[in-house]
């Protein structure tokens, strides 16, 4: 996936998690940012995955996002390699 595609899928699971008055909190507590933090940081690919980073956190959670945006949940994880930061670690 390209990164400015994994940026836009992004932004809709932003969209989906500051829809969601139980969890925008807990994202909001666990990371300190603020509600004007999150539309002036929308834009950057790092907050980005950050967000991921939270909501891969929870099975749930990333159940949740994507049915909510109509996606099998392991788009969620493809969304989050793409981004900044995303490649999985080698273990050898």
């Amino acid at each position: 996936m390209k990164q400015e595609v994994a940026e836009t899928r992004a932004l809709q699971v932003l969209g989906w998690l500051a829809g969601d008055e139980d969890l925008l909190p807990v994202f909001m507590g666990a990371t300190g940012v603020s509600e004007a933090d999150l539309r002036v940081r929308a834009a950057e690919p790092e907050f980005l995955a950050s967000v991921l980073d939270f909501v891969l956190m929870d099975d749930q959670w990333v159940i949740s996002a994507a049915g909510a945006l109509g996606w099998p949940p392991q788009d969620v994880v493809t969304i989050r390699t793409a981004l900044p930061g995303g490649h999985l670690p080698n273990w050898t």
